[in-house]
Order: C-alpha cells, then sequence, then structure tokens
C-alpha cells in the first residue's frame, strides 16, 4: 500500500509539473513546494530532468508543423539562398542566439543558483517578481511579426531565459514579458518563447545523461517516475494548448494576480 501511496504522488508531481511549466507560474518553483506538502526529498536532478523532457516532448508535438518549416526553409536558404526562406533562416539564428545565455549561464553556475535560491521564503518573493513582469504586460499588443526580430531581440529574451534558472522566475513568464516588451505580438512571443525552451532543455538533458543513468533512483523508484513522466507529457500538452488560447485573448493579468496571492502566502505562511 505505501509503495502505491508513493507511485500516485510522483504521479501527481508530473501531472503539476507539467500543468506548470507551460503557464508563467515557474513549474520548478511549483515542483520545490509540491515536494515540501507531500513530504518529498527527491535528491538529485534527474526527476526534475525526466518530467522536464516530457514537457519539451510536449512542446515538439505543438510545434511540430513549425520547426518543419523552419528546418525545411533553414535548409533551403543555406543551400539554394533562396530569398523566401530568409525570414525564416534567421529566426533559426536568433533562436541559437537566445539559447546561448542560459545554456552558458546554466552550465556553469546551475548548481549554485539552486542552491542559494532553495529555500521556500525565496520562492515566494520570487513569484512576486513574476507577478510584477506579467503585471506590466497584461495590457500590451505588440507588432513584430517572426521575420522582424532582430539580434538585440534574441539576445535580450535570451537573458531573461537565463534569470529563469532562479526557481519560482517563471522561464515562459520571464521570456514572454521580455518578448512583449519588445513589441512582439502574443504569437511571435509565445512561438519564440516555446521553441527557445527545446534547444535548451535538450541540452540539459545530454548534458545530465551520464548522471541520470547513474541515479539509483532510476532502478528503485522505475515505475513512480514512468507514471510522472507520462503525467507531465499529458499535462504540459493539455496546459500549453489551453495557455495558447489565454495568450491570444491577452488574459495575463489572472496569472499576475495568482503569482501575488501564491507568493505572499509563501511568505507569510511557510
Amino acid at each position: 500500500m505505501e509503495k502505491i501511496y508513493l507511485a500516485l504522488k510522483y504521479l501527481f508531481l508530473g501531472i503539476f509539473q507539467g500543468f506548470t511549466e507551460p503557464i508563467p507560474i515557474s513549474s520548478s518553483g511549483h515542483l520545490v513546494l509540491a515536494q515540501y506538502f507531500l513530504g518529498l526529498k527527491i535528491e538529485g536532478m534527474s526527476f526534475e530532468l525526466l518530467v522536464n523532457t516530457a514537457s519539451v516532448l510536449a512542446v515538439l508535438i505543438i510545434y511540430r508543423e513549425d520547426l518543419l518549416r523552419l528546418t525545411k526553409n533553414g535548409l533551403r536558404y543555406i543551400t539554394a539562398r533562396e530569398q523566401s526562406a530568409k525570414d525564416d533562416f534567421r529566426f533559426i539564428l536568433y533562436l541559437v542566439i537566445g539559447t546561448i545565455p542560459a545554456g552558458v549561464i546554466g552550465v556553469l553556475f546551475e548548481d549554485m543558483i539552486a542552491e542559494y535560491f532553495k529555500s521556500i521564503q525565496v520562492l515566494g518573493f520570487t513569484l512576486l517578481i513574476t507577478g510584477i513582469g506579467l503585471w506590466i504586460i497584461r495590457n500590451l499588443r505588440g507588432r513584430k511579426n517572426d521575420g522582424e526580430l532582430t539580434f538585440k531581440d534574441a539576445v535580450i529574451v535570451g537573458l531573461a531565459q537565463a534569470v529563469a534558472l532562479i526557481p519560482g522566475i517563471s522561464r515562459s513568464g520571464a521570456t514572454i514579458v521580455a518578448a512583449m516588451l519588445l513589441g512582439m505580438r502574443q504569437e511571435t512571443a509565445l512561438r519564440f518563447s516555446f521553441l527557445l525552451y527545446i534547444p535548451v532543455s535538450l541540452g540539459g538533458m545530454i548534458l545530465s545523461f551520464s548522471d541520470i543513468l547513474s541515479d539509483s533512483n532510476l532502478r528503485t523508484l522505475w515505475l513512480p517516475y514512468t507514471l510522472a513522466f507520462i503525467g507531465s507529457l499529458v499535462a504540459s500538452y493539455y496546459s500549453l494548448r489551453w495557455f495558447m488560447g489565454i495568450m491570444a485573448r491577452g488574459n495575463l493579468k489572472y496569472f499576475a494576480y495568482y503569482c501575488f496571492v501564491a507568493g505572499t502566502l509563501i511568505i507569510l505562511f511557510t
């Protein structure tokens, strides 16, 4: 019975992480919070990497047509210099540029950042910061399309993604806030944010692959981990679909309200 209860806890964590990953309320922060209330202490990064991989898979499924188009047109521009494919080639280039800050800072300082900002109290304050960012952009309606992005846009959004290595700072929130402050349309901001998420997450998984394989938890908790992966994949897919509709309607203020309330409660009662 105890093993079943433990498996259900991990399933809940996977669903919880998957639901919170696409929306701008910090999945990493909420994963810490959920472990705190469930009485779980998951050592190492294997579990988080596993459920993040499930979320990346959901993003790949949803944006598969964009990814295929970008790949096809990027190759067409490189091989034949077709001008009709130039905008997509530049979009790929800016994704690469935007990936660099989080990739470099993550490799060098991620463990230190996770250790320094691991307390629940810090999570409360960083959620408030996320809420402030969302509140600032709640009424913005940008005009920049995919083909109008610049080198500066890519660098700034990339730096915003690096800031989101701090637990409680939402990755999607930070990148979308930066993108919309730079004048991007909601659809462009959302697409750039989530396509930017793919290489950073996959890179982290590849760099940590040996650590994952050597993690004893994979042998002793393979069933709970499997349930968490499936739960995260399904929840991420439907959560991102839901969030895309919210972005189209411009209802980000409700996420700001949530971050204000959640951050304040965490500070006062933990």
